[in-house]
């Protein structure tokens, strides 16, 4: 008989299954502040997955990394994003290669894969919850998911801003103990992305008034 997971390895599952679960709900979000909202929700719940790990295994860098992920990822990227929005008086998200149901679909196959693929390694060990590992796999295909198969600016923002929050889901469950300088730098990369992002967004709906990107797919040779 197995043991019973501990404290430490059910909180990681249980995260990385709503990080998951949130990723499926952006994928069918049709209003782009409801996207941003969930990215919020999502980046909240990894943060206390963050504090989580701190306070059991000991890690008190890891309560620095989640201050500033609560203030980056929290408050300043959705608010960032919302604020260009507002700007740009639009809210409904772009046509997508596909229909929600058709994307769903993909999605739960994708993250099938991910998670039967991670596991089929047996990895295993107390202080790796190895389920965690597999979800959060699943979440950053997903993500990929929203990036290539919705049709406007957002989308694939969000989708790639939550690609990050389910590479530090696994990054927190692998390597806890990484220096805060490394962790530090995966934020600092999202903050350059959020930037560009940021840049594409306010030029594109410039030029052609709005965020869909179904014209510059267009120019594919």
């Amino acid at each position: 008989m197995s043991p019973a997971p501990s404290t430490y390895a059910g909180v990681a599952d249980v995260v990385a299954v709503l990080v998951l679960l949130t990723e499926f709900a952006m994928l069918r979000a049709p209003l782009l502040r409801s996207q941003v909202r969930l990215y919020a929700f999502q980046s909240l719940v990894v943060t206390v997955l963050a504090v989580v790990i701190a306070a059991t295994r000991h890690i008190d860098e890891l309560y620095v990394l989640a201050v500033l992920s609560f203030v980056l990822k929290v408050v300043l990227v959705p608010g960032l994003v919302l604020r260009l929005l507002r700007d740009a008086d639009v809210d409904l998200a772009g046509s997508s290669v596909l229909g929600v149901p058709s994307m769903i679909m993909i999605a739960i196959g994708v993250s099938a894969f991910g998670i039967f693929t991670v596991g089929s390694l047996h990895v295993h060990s107390n202080a790796l919850p190895t389920t965690a590992l597999a979800v959060a796999a699943a979440v950053v295909l997903v993500a990929f998911v929203l990036i290539i198969l919705r049709a406007d600016v957002v989308s694939q923002a969000i989708g790639f801003f939550s690609l990050e929050n389910g590479v530090s889901v696994a990054s927190l469950v692998v390597a806890a103990g990484l220096p805060l300088v490394v962790e530090v730098a995966f934020l600092f990369d999202l903050l350059v992305a959020v930037v560009v992002f940021g840049v594409i967004m306010r030029v594109h709906h410039g030029r052609s008034q709005t965020l869909s990107t179904e014209d510059l797919d267009r120019l594919k040779g």
